[in-house]
């Protein structure tokens, strides 16, 4: 048996978005894309005095509870869920000026947060470039034979942020020897080495360390240096 959809109790103005065509029992306008329930009889919105309302689909919370602030006469619009057997809300009627002023203050908003975000991006990018440059000069300190554009180079891939290599862990913060070092050695492992050559040769990763263990080795050697710098 098909279940009727009937009005949802008082308790305040509420407007209909129908399930079935319907017709405004004063004007005997329609189908009604929405409709007012009185006395059993559904009525368009010029008829129920609340033709002059524009409708506020749901989904923006800040406009719509703006809007409703701003506005003398709002109105819930509710339709019904044969599935759930109730009626669900689905936005708001409220006068064309406040949703206008409720709009502007919104895009006020939206404006403040965008060059709030573009703020913390710059902030971001110079606590980068401090951060990479820190963390160059530790590679320099402890391999003072690196080049200084490779050393920089290893810092930069190292320090991406978000990208959980080395350099963005803890110990790679804090510039431990320890995170410092496997940066290094894993930039000499994939640049100076046939490392990845072997993997997508098929090489068991393990395998192509092994292999490439001595020419990785003799680079960092040959970067500390004997006289190299400790920190």
């Amino acid at each position: 048996m098909a279940t009727t959809a009937t009005p949802p109790p008082p308790g305040g103005l509420l407007v209909i978005q129908p399930l079935k065509r319907r017709h405004c029992a004063e004007c005997r306008g329609g189908p009604l894309p929405l409709l007012v329930m009185e006395d059993g009889a559904a009525r368009c919105l010029d008829c129920a005095d609340l033709g002059h309302l524009v409708f506020l689909p749901r989904g923006d919370t800040a406009l719509t509870r703006r809007s409703r602030e701003g506005s003398a006469l709002s109105v819930v619009v509710v339709r019904f869920n044969r599935r759930r057997s109730r009626y669900e809300r689905q936005g708001v009627l409220v006068e064309e000026a406040a949703l206008a002023r409720a709009e502007e203050r919104c895009l006020a908003d939206a404006e403040a947060r965008r060059r709030r975000r573009t703020r913390d991006a710059q902030r971001r990018a110079a606590e980068d470039v401090r951060f990479t440059d820190a963390f160059a000069e530790r590679i320099r300190r402890l391999f003072p034979g690196c080049p200084a554009d490779r050393a920089r180079a290893i810092a930069a891939h190292a320090s991406v942020r978000g990208s959980g290599r080395v350099g963005r862990s803890a110990d790679g913060r804090a510039l431990s020897e320890a995170a410092v070092t496997s940066a290094v050695r894993a930039a000499v492992r994939h640049t100076d080495t046939p490392y990845d050559q072997l993997l997508m040769g098929g090489v068991p990763r393990h395998e192509a360390r092994r292999r490439i263990a001595p020419v990785v080795e003799a680079t960092l050697q040959g970067w500390r240096g004997a006289g190299a710098m400790r920190p």
